[in-house]
């Protein structure tokens, strides 16, 4: 796999505070909407954002990460806030609806914009996160009881502005960095298991944030309530890593059965799917789009 920045095209937008955020767009083809991780870019994405991918994938940097601008006020950094950001990149690429993929705060994203504006979600892909109360799913494959994730979560996150500078040095290591990570990954020669590169690059980019900003958008997904998705009408996939220990599977496993018609898929991976499995990440977007509503 090319190693390279994926092409894409900016333009800044207006969210409906005013905040400036940057949007951008690759490929061309089925309109997709990228609710990504947080702090995350379109590299974290290679085989989804790809020329060839048949798909055009819009998204935005979050609010004062990347090239997109804090807003005046600091509590304007709900996942409401998100959602209102993503609404304005599909109206300023000209999408009247697309399918949404979310990943990890994404999938909070992606699943509200589904409930408050159902007629601009064509389908959710909903990789690697819970549709809302994501704190109380941390640490659960650890073995930290449900009572004390939400807790633990917020305590954790007092290290990020510690931790963020030192990820450049992690990855300098990143084979032992990666059999700690996913042991069941790193023991096989597949094409997945090859994107290690990839994902140093990625996390490579998460050290230029700044981590006590980066931390006030993190503790704000505390906020989020769980969210009830049996009015769901449009097809819904939920991808999981197995050794993902920032998201008990567990959670996303219910989550799916309590959607109707949701599909779901178990990888032997970690929270980083879309750069563990790229391929099948395409594959279930394409799968999913086929099932899109036609639209008059």
């Amino acid at each position: 796999m090319s190693r390279r920045t994926p092409r894409t095209r900016s333009l800044h937008v207006a969210g409906p505070d005013g905040t400036p955020i940057r949007a951008w767009s690759a490929g061309s083809g089925i309109p997709v909407l990228l609710c990504n991780g947080l702090g995350a870019s379109p590299s974290a994405w290679p085989a989804v954002v790809s020329d060839d991918s048949g798909f055009q994938v819009v998204g935005w940097d979050h609010r004062g990460l990347g090239a997109s601008r804090r807003p005046r006020d600091p509590g304007r950094v709900q996942i409401e806030d998100h959602v209102a950001d993503a609404r304005a990149v599909l109206d300023a690429f000209g999408l009247p609806a697309a399918t949404v993929v979310g990943w990890s705060l994404g999938v909070n994203v992606a699943f509200e914009l589904a409930l408050e504006d159902p007629g601009r979600v064509d389908g959710v892909l909903a990789v690697a996160g819970v549709p809302g109360g994501s704190f109380s799913s941390l640490f659960g494959p650890l073995g930290v009881p449900r009572r004390l994730r939400a807790p633990v979560g917020r305590l954790s996150s007092r290290l990020l502005p510690v931790i963020g500078p030192l990820l450049p040095v992690l990855t300098r290591s990143v084979q032992p960095w990666h059999t700690l990570l996913a042991p069941a990954v790193a023991g096989r020669s597949t094409p997945e298991a090859a994107r290690l590169g990839a994902l140093a690059t990625v996390v490579g980019e998460f050290a230029e944030h700044d981590w006590g900003w980066f931390r006030h958008l993190a503790v704000a997904v505390a906020d989020h309530a769980p969210l009830d998705l049996s009015s769901l009408s449009c097809p819904v996939t939920f991808l999981a890593g197995r050794y993902d220990t920032l998201v008990d599977v567990a959670d996303v496993r219910a989550a799916a059965v309590a959607v109707p018609g949701a599909r779901y898929r178990e990888f032997p991976a970690t929270h980083f799917l879309p750069l563990e499995a790229p391929g099948a990440m395409r594959d279930e977007l394409r799968r999913l789009a086929a099932r899109r509503p036609t639209r008059i």
